[in-house]
């Protein structure tokens, strides 16, 4: 019996319409699948419904997959792609598998042989390094820095060297609630030629986009209080 596809699915990053966010190739296949792996039932059902599903959303195969699941039960999730059938995964928000439990998913995917098919869609990650000018040709995502004010510094003053030391782009996000201290500790810590960028509400109408080196950042900060955004540091050689 041949294997079902696992269809890697992008969702919103906010309130966007979806013909300025995803191909119609994407919504067009996520249209005809039955079975979905999600991070959260709520939430997905509002992704298929902004994704125009045709099938009534209580007549679709709705499995969770986020950080509280067992490595154990990723098998079992795996099962009707082994059966034949064509699933798709979802994230939270953006793509997934990227800073997102589904990678363990593809992993294991992988190694039982399944197809597995990424779609077209936005990523925080990627359009906050476009459009801040740091160095695209070598990057790195760092997910969550420390919480705690003294070891958050340090982090930032590793990453600004290793930055210098490898010409590289360093992206990495906070808790929303946390974004305006995030960013006062960047700007208080980062040599003045570094480049600091923040990417705010990504491909949505209140999308704002600042990137400046740390001695020229304007006086009138944006609020970025819990509003999803992608900082970038880059301290240009």
């Amino acid at each position: 019996m041949a294997k079902g596809t696992l269809y890697l699915i992008p969702t919103p990053l906010g309130d966007s319409p979806l013909e300025q966010t995803l191909p119609a190739g994407t919504a067009t296949i996520a249209d005809r699948l039955q079975h979905f792996i999600v991070e959260n039932g709520k939430t997905a059902r509002q992704h298929l419904k902004w994704l125009n599903v045709g099938t009534p959303l209580r007549e679709l195969q709705l499995a969770e997959l986020n950080e509280h699941t067992p490595p154990t039960a990723l098998d079992a999730l795996l099962q009707p792609l082994l059966d034949g059938t064509d699933v798709g995964l979802m994230s939270e928000a953006g793509c997934p598998a990227i800073a997102d439990p589904g990678a363990n998913l593809v992993r294991l995917a992988h190694r039982r042989g399944i197809p597995v098919k990424p779609l077209i869609g936005p990523s925080s990650i990627l359009l906050a390094l476009m459009a801040s000018g740091a160095n695209g040709q070598r990057f790195s995502f760092h997910g969550y820095l420390p919480v705690d004010a003294n070891e958050r510094k340090q982090a930032l003053q590793t990453l600004e060297k290793r930055s210098r030391q490898f010409d590289e782009a360093i992206a990495f996000i906070e808790t929303p609630y946390r974004n305006n201290q995030m960013l006062e500790t960047l700007l208080q810590t980062c040599a003045p030629a570094t480049l600091i960028c923040s990417a705010t509400d990504l491909s949505t109408a209140t999308e704002q986009i600042v990137s400046r080196c740390a001695g020229e950042w304007p006086k009138q900060k944006p609020d970025l209080h819990k509003r999803p955004t992608v900082f970038v540091l880059y301290a240009k050689t």
